[in-house]
């Protein structure tokens, strides 16, 4: 028997060899759920939780309920990580004998450490130290303070600055809570509300709608 004949040989029983590893290596349903120890020391679900199998880009996100199942292959290693929480690896077993796997795992929450950091608008603190000593405190800028914190100036930037979120997000909920709680039936007039005639009148002898036909204008 040749050399090559040899070889050829040995190559085909490697590749058979191959062949049936790889049909022995099944797929399996990997199931589960993560959870965590709440403040009581129950056990509670952790939702969101990246599970992955490690050095490839298949796995999941558990649900809600910590819920998560994907299909993998026995032998892998499943990585579960979670921002807060520490990160676990998993090793499906090899000799599974069926196409399901079950597991539960235990999240332990992580303490991480960042380092100081002191922001200031200077580079180091001779350049504050000069800059402080060169402030010119005179009566010019006391002035020009004060002018800024003027009861009328504060009360034109009521109407000329705009709201932030939260107001928005308040003023909105407001008119949707009178929607609900008149739905079906009419709402109450002003017109005939004592209380809304007695802010009427009282918001006119403060003068604000002069205040707001000025800004108008």
């Amino acid at each position: 028997m040749s050399l090559r004949v040899i070889i050829i040989l040995g190559i085909s029983i490697l590749n058979f060899w191959a062949l049936q590893a790889q049909e022995e290596v099944k797929p399996i349903q990997f199931s589960g759920v993560t959870v965590t120890e709440a403040e009581s020391g129950e056990p509670e679900p952790l939702p969101y939780t990246s599970i992955a199998i490690k050095g490839t880009s298949r796995g999941t996100v558990s649900d809600i309920y910590g819920f998560f199942s994907f299909v993998a292959l026995a032998g892998d290693t499943v990585v579960f990580s979670r921002i807060g929480y520490q990160t676990v690896e998993k090793r499906i077993p090899d000799s599974l004998t069926i196409d399901r796997y079950s597991w539960q795992q235990i999240m332990t929450q992580g303490n991480y450490l960042l380092p100081e950091a002191v922001i200031v608008p200077w580079p180091s603190r001779e350049h504050f130290k000069f800059d402080f000593l060169a402030i010119d405190i005179s009566n010019q800028l006391r002035q020009k303070a004060e002018e800024n914190l003027a009861k009328q100036v504060l009360e034109e930037l009521r109407y000329t600055v705009p709201v932030d979120g939260s107001e928005t997000y308040s003023l909105v909920f407001d008119q949707q809570q009178q929607n609900y709680r008149y739905s079906g039936q009419f709402k109450p007039q002003n017109i005939f509300n004592p209380v809304a005639w007695k802010q009427f009148i009282e918001a006119w002898r403060r003068g604000d709608f002069k205040k707001k036909k000025k800004k108008e204008n």
